[in-house]
């Protein structure tokens, strides 16, 4: 659901993103969306705060807190330009998408850019006494890299991104540094990109592609089989809370024909009860409805 927000988001804006859209695209049903959001804001800054995570991680990577400033901020910066290169639509929810999804998220944005702004303004301690740039500087900076990155996320073209990094790193260093260090970060060669299986993303929507929507009660059922593989029709209905037989034999017979359970058992014909296991594209399924539950 993360995913399909981010998509309709980037197609819609967020202050047209609706739970109809979202559950349309996740491919879930109403009541599982109402299982784990109160509202369409709550799985917004859901969305908001994964995509935050992961870009987190991304930067911390290569990032050396101990390096000088300059060395610290390029450092940021390209990690940040490689991550919106891969991850567009999530560059978009967090630059552009933010700005109108209310207040939470504002709020969000704000505390993220406050330490943004905050390494950018370390920069004032390298200029010689009495001579520092003011303290709005640095805000003034970072407001107008984002501009810049706006820009490009809502027409990016054929552009890279990461083809920024010199002009953007040398408007950033010249209020603190001067205008010889500014220009030769222009001229510095920008470090093969990483590749993208480095980077750390949510990845496609798990869920799209399906022959059928997954509601509350097949994730359940779901759920319950890889809880207990093995187990028999009476003892799935029972971890799954499904109460009437007959809705449980039709929702087993649904994930099995689209392949995400099978009957290793010989089945009521022989005499013995059915036995369900998940096959590996259902064990792939139940990880990514785990992952994605746990991080909601």
């Amino acid at each position: 659901m993360l995913a399909a927000m981010t998509e309709v988001v980037c197609e819609r804006g967020a202050a047209n993103a609706t739970v109809a859209h979202v559950v349309e695209r996740a491919g879930v049903s109403r009541r599982t969306f109402y299982e784990l959001f109160g509202d369409c804001e709550a799985c917004f800054l859901g969305a908001f705060d994964e995509a935050i995570s992961r870009l987190s991680r991304y930067v911390l990577d290569t990032y050396d807190p101990d390096a000088e400033w300059a060395t610290r901020v390029r450092a940021a910066l390209i990690a940040l330009l490689e991550f919106l290169d891969m991850e567009r639509g999530a560059g978009r929810l967090l630059l552009v998408g933010s700005l109108g999804a209310g207040t939470a998220a504002l709020e969000r944005r704000r505390h993220v850019l406050a330490r943004i702004i905050a390494l950018v303004d370390e920069g004032r301690e390298l200029v010689k006494k009495g001579q520092e740039p003011p303290v709005l500087t640095a805000e003034g900076i970072v407001g107008g890299v984002l501009s810049v990155l706006h820009a490009r996320l809502l027409d990016p073209g054929d552009e890279s991104l990461l083809s920024l990094a010199g002009p953007l790193m040398s408007a950033i260093v010249l209020p603190y540094l001067g205008v010889s260090v500014a220009r030769r970060e222009i001229e510095r060669p920008v470090a093969k990109r990483r590749s993208p299986e480095h980077a750390v993303h949510l990845g496609p929507n798990p869920l799209m592609g399906m022959e059928m929507r997954l509601t509350y009660r097949t994730v359940r059922v779901l759920m319950a089989i890889a809880a207990q593989p093995g187990s028999s029709n009476r003892v799935v209905a029972q971890v799954a809370e499904v109460t009437d037989q007959g809705q449980m034999s039709k929702l087993l017979a649904r994930l099995s024909g689209i392949g995400l359970i099978e009957n290793t058992g010989a089945g009521p014909a022989r005499g013995e009860p059915n036995a369900w296991t998940l096959t590996e594209k259902g064990w792939r399924m139940q990880a990514a409805i785990a992952e994605q539950a746990t991080r909601e």
